[in-house]
């Protein structure tokens, strides 16, 4: 129909269906990603791939991790690890103008990347460091569009499950391209640009606003930050050191104990990394529990209660995962790819096309939706026309994780942010398509490969 392959139909039927059930029926997010697997497996007749597909999450490690991390995030949230992080930030920053910001791009972005979900940690996490911001003169808008650009920053950093997603994808693709390990410390160098060019976006809106700094009776000292707070500084690099360590002696391990080896040991590091972190927490912060010490009963207690958070963004993951593979199966990203080069479409036009597209889509689709539907297509279509496929799929979470409920006018980041803060859709929303012009604009130049990104 129209020169255009059946298989295109079929992506563009499931984006369709997607939002549809998303934004018009308002059904959860976990939901729609199990009927679309369903949808899929109906409307291309692909019956003999289902099961398969269904099944190929849970003998993932990468999907384990995914779970893992979201739980570890819990333990952080109820050990109140994190809140002395960021008292320990607040007593140090806090006293410059702008320093609640600043706080809340660093607290938010952390615990962002270990929920995997952007509007969800506004929400979490909003209602302590919005206030904390208009006690510091930020404009209600300004906190608001800040605190939603931090939220949705932690979609690009790991252990953030689109992320790892995401490798899963690449790995179906071009298998063997890049190991996990050396994945994830290239994912924190793409972080970090972003990091820098919010700080920096920050620091410029702060002196344009003329904000000031949080009173000094408000904040804490910085004696007793130091001395609550330091061993809970040593929970990041409980995360990024082994990691870390990994993709830097991968050629150490692959010469000992072979490639298949290699990439099971690296497998393993990504799976023992939140059992330790999160065994530090539950040590260093046994306080905050009643009795003030590690009791089972509790701690069973606690995830319980938080089974009705992280379910649903684990189903979400997974049901993407399982229809990623379905599109493995009917081989769609060579289809795509083919029909994207008979269009005689440079690689600086995708360069400038793609970051636009996702940044549309974000406003119907969330970034594990878009990523499960058109992320093999994508890094497939990039790597034909010229472009570097591991690079692109590392963008690929900031292309649709770090925009999904950014992007004015259907932005459910935005919309939590701005009931928190009780500020006006206008005025936050012209904020919030600063933060947004100012990160595809990145995302573009980081795609051209002219910037330099740690650990590639």
């Amino acid at each position: 129909m129209l020169g255009i392959p059946s298989p295109i139909w079929l992506l563009i039927a499931l984006i369709v269906f997607v939002a549809v059930m998303f934004v018009g029926f308002k059904r959860p997010m976990y939901e729609v990603m199990t009927l679309s697997f369903f949808f899929v497996v109906i409307l291309s007749g692909s019956y003999h791939l289902m099961w398969e597909s269904l099944l190929y999450p849970s003998t993932s490690s990468l999907f384990y991790a995914i779970f893992a991390f979201m739980v570890v995030a819990i333990l952080f949230d109820a050990t109140k690890v994190v809140q002395k992080i960021v008292n320990l930030m607040l007593s140090i920053v806090g006293r410059f103008k702008g320093g609640a910001g600043y706080v809340s791009l660093l607290g938010s972005t952390f615990m962002a990347s270990l929920s995997g979900t952007g509007p969800g940690n506004v929400a979490a996490t909003g209602v302590f460091t919005i206030p904390m911001m208009k006690r510091g003169k930020y404009p209600s808008a300004l906190a608001a569009s800040t605190e939603m650009s931090a939220s949705m920053l932690g979609n690009i950093l790991p252990p953030s499950g689109i992320v790892i997603l995401t490798f899963g994808i690449l790995n179906e693709i071009q298998p063997g391209s890049i190991n996990l390990s050396t994945w994830i410390v290239a994912s924190y160098g793409i972080g970090l640009w972003f990091f820098l060019q919010r700080w920096i976006t920050l620091w410029l809106l702060c002196r344009f606003y003329k904000v000031e700094s949080i009173p000094v009776a408000e904040l804490p000292t910085l004696k007793s930050s130091i001395k609550y707070g330091w061993p809970a500084l040593i929970l990041p690099l409980l995360i990024f050191v082994p990691l870390y360590s990994d993709a830097q002696l991968s050629d150490f391990f692959t010469q000992r104990i072979g490639e298949a080896g290699a990439e099971a040991y690296s497998s393993s590091v990504l799976m023992f990394t939140p059992g330790l972190a999160g065994a530090y927490a539950l040590f260093i912060g046994r306080k905050a529990f009643p009795s003030q010490k590690i009791e089972l009963k509790k701690v069973v207690s606690m995830f319980q209660q938080s089974l009705t958070n992280v379910v649903p963004i684990g189903v979400t993951i997974y049901m993407a995962y399982a229809t990623s593979q379905i599109f493995v199966g009917l081989q769609m990203d060579q289809i795509v790819r083919e029909w994207f080069v008979s269009l005689g479409m440079s690689l600086p036009l995708l360069i400038i096309i793609l970051p636009l597209f996702f940044m549309f889509l974000g406003m119907v689709l969330p970034g594990s939706a878009q990523i499960a539907i058109l992320g093999g297509a994508m890094i497939s279509v990039f790597a034909a026309l010229g472009g570097d496929p591991i690079l692109f799929a590392l963008l690929l979470p900031a292309m649709t994780g770090a925009l999904e409920g950014m992007t004015p006018p259907l932005a459910l980041g935005l919309f939590v942010a701005m009931g928190i803060a009780k500020s006006t859709f206008k005025d936050t929303a012209k904020l919030a398509v600063i933060w947004v012009a100012v990160h595809i604009v990145l995302t573009m130049i980081l795609l051209t490969g002219l910037l330099p990104v740690f650990g590639l």
